[in-house]
């Protein structure tokens, strides 16, 4: 055996884990959806917070803004090397987040300020049509999120 065969089988390969689901575009569809996600990375050994607090919040924006009556939106989990990659896919590509100001007296409008503080990265990927997929990333290798992030960034 040569050296250069010897080294790829001695290599640590680490599995890519995933987790999907199809949820109803509702308030009760959110709550499962981080509900299951909970789980499923409770079951893979994986730290919750802040991943719980992300899919809450994107899950709830796709309730929410990403609502069209009779299609689902999808809830996605990856986690590749030290890397969970939480997406969530709604049938509303037309509409793309964007983080803004929300007015003091509103009690919502915060969702993506909290995502963008707790990810390490995070953005949007539009398509195929009609839908958009708004993903977060965060290092399971570090101890909490970079301080400053934008969307997309890298």
């Amino acid at each position: 055996m040569n050296q250069e065969t010897a080294g790829r089988e001695a290599q640590r390969v680490e599995p890519v884990r995933n987790f999907s689901v199809l949820l109803s575009p509702t308030p009760r569809g959110a709550r499962l959806g981080r509900l299951l996600a909970t789980e499923q990375l409770r079951s893979w050994g994986m730290p919750l917070s802040p991943a719980d607090q992300i899919v809450a919040e994107l899950a709830t924006n796709a309730a929410t803004h990403g609502r069209v009556p009779g299609r689902d939106f999808r809830l996605t989990l990856y986690v590749v090397g030290d890397t969970l990659r939480i997406e969530v896919t709604d049938t509303v590509g037309d509409r793309l987040p964007r983080i803004g100001g929300p007015e003091a007296d509103v009690d919502s409008g915060r969702g993506l300020l909290l995502v963008n503080a707790f990810a390490d990265r995070w953005g949007v990927t539009p398509g195929p049509a009609p839908r958009k997929t708004v993903w977060a990333e965060l290092s399971l290798a570090s101890e909490g999120p970079a301080p400053t992030r934008s969307p997309g960034g890298r």
